[in-house]
């Protein structure tokens, strides 16, 4: 099985190794058919503490690092505009 990779915002860096990330989706609503945003925030690993808040960062699932890490930080995302 292949590992999830999500990609979201860091909202709280203040942690030692550990910074929090909001991933937010949108899907369309089974009945109602309208787009539903939904948001959740994850806790992941960051080893050299180098990822600020608002950085766009892309987490990859891996062993538990603590009660509640089972995320690590694989790069910063770049979100680029297409023309």
């Amino acid at each position: 099985m292949s590992k999830k990779i999500l990609q979201g915002k860091v909202v709280k860096d203040k942690n030692d190794k550990t910074i929090v990330v909001l991933v937010k989706r949108k899907y369309l609503h089974p009945f109602f058919s309208k787009v539903i945003t939904s948001s959740k925030k994850y806790h992941a690993h960051d080893e050299n503490n180098k990822f600020k808040i608002g950085d766009s960062v892309k987490i990859v699932e891996s062993r538990p690092f603590s009660k509640m890490k089972k995320w690590e930080v694989i790069n910063k995302w770049y979100k680029f505009k297409q023309n």
